[in-house]
């Protein structure tokens, strides 16, 4: 045990004397529900508002490991041939259920080349889950738009909205932690995406004075629903910690009205299963913004895939390890109908 609790590395701090004696004797009867679910006791109330009456269930799939997901560049390929090629390097993989993009692989040998494969400098697919696909999907962009993506990152939803734009149009990038903007030059021109410009500063020349026709807001989030990926964010995040993100999230999105033309529209997102950082936030943004409407995010999925909708596909995207096989995601559409001027 000593070993374990050393504090060397990535290991934890010694035990003190009550930790040891409480392992020592442990408690009878089931344990409390953080315990069995693994995620910090201040966050149960929460929890269970957000997910009814799944915690349980929710929680255990958060245990599990996620499968890897690729997104299929339509620019430069389809799936069945890029699943062909992957059957060739042999990787089984499968269609992603929901995402008509998408590809999906268990854990197997081989997979740590893939991001050095030749289909990959080829630009013939990114590694993106498919709820995260989905978000990009319902941001609705077409060919010859002009969209920003406020909250960036890597950039892996403005590949993904290029793609869907046919290349044809205007995407602005852009992150408030200009550093995490950097790969996305690379990854832009591996894809073929030439559309995508960075913009390195907020309201600098390349934003101009027009305003778009979508802003995707992929906002700072707890990360709950990553934990399958990123266990070590249960244990990060305290009250403090998502007391800041939820500020930055109201933030942004009253940033992202202010970029949005009339009849144009805003879509939501963050990789949280919590609802203070997804229902309320939407609710807040209408209540302070009565030139928004909420459009149904089933109408705008129909509308772009002619598909039948996945799980938790209502007037939200709700995704969940659980229902969706994929991360936590959430995702709504608020269009700004220009009926009152609040700006």
């Amino acid at each position: 045990m000593d070993a374990m609790f050393s504090g060397g590395g990535y290991g934890a701090e010694p035990l003190n004397d009550t930790e040891r004696a409480a392992i020592a004797a442990p408690p009878d009867g089931e344990a409390p529900p953080e315990v069995r679910g693994e995620f910090p006791a201040f966050l149960e109330q929460e929890l269970s508002r957000s997910l009814a009456g799944s915690l349980g269930r929710e929680m255990t799939a958060l245990q599990l490991r996620a499968p890897i997901d690729l997104r299929v560049n339509t620019l430069k390929a389809v799936r069945n041939d890029v699943l062909a090629k992957l059957e060739l390097a042999g990787i089984e993989a499968r269609a992603t259920p929901y995402s008509p993009v998408g590809i999906r692989i268990d854990a197997q040998a081989g997979l740590a080349a893939l991001g050095k494969s030749a289909i990959f400098e080829r630009g013939l697919f990114e590694f993106q889950d498919e709820a995260s696909q989905i978000a990009a999907l319902l941001a609705d962009a077409k060919p010859g738009e002009r969209v920003l993506d406020l909250a960036a990152g890597a950039g892996g939803k403005s590949l993904a909205m290029a793609a869907a734009m046919r290349n044809e149009g205007e995407i602005l990038a852009f992150d408030d932690i200009i550093e995490r903007l950097n790969p996305l030059a690379g990854r832009a021109a591996r894809a073929g995406a030439s559309i995508i410009k960075i913009a390195r500063q907020r309201d600098g020349s390349l934003w101009n004075s027009a305003k778009f026709d979508a802003v995707l807001l992929d906002a700072p989030c707890s990360g709950t629903g990553t934990w399958r990926r990123q266990p070590e964010l249960r244990w990060r995040i305290t009250p403090e910690s998502l007391g800041r993100v939820q500020a930055t999230q109201a933030r942004l999105l009253a940033d992202a009205a202010r970029h949005v033309k009339p009849g144009g529209r805003i879509v939501y997102a963050t990789c949280s299963l919590l609802a203070s950082e997804n229902d309320d936030q939407v609710a807040a943004f209408l209540a302070a913004r009565p030139d928004f409407v909420l459009r149904p995010a089933i109408a705008v999925w129909q509308t772009v895939t002619h598909l039948p909708p996945p799980p938790g596909m209502g007037v939200f995207f709700r995704a969940t390890p659980a229902s969706t096989g994929t991360d936590g995601f959430f995702a709504a559409i608020l269009v700004h109908d220009g009926a009152v001027c609040a700006d």
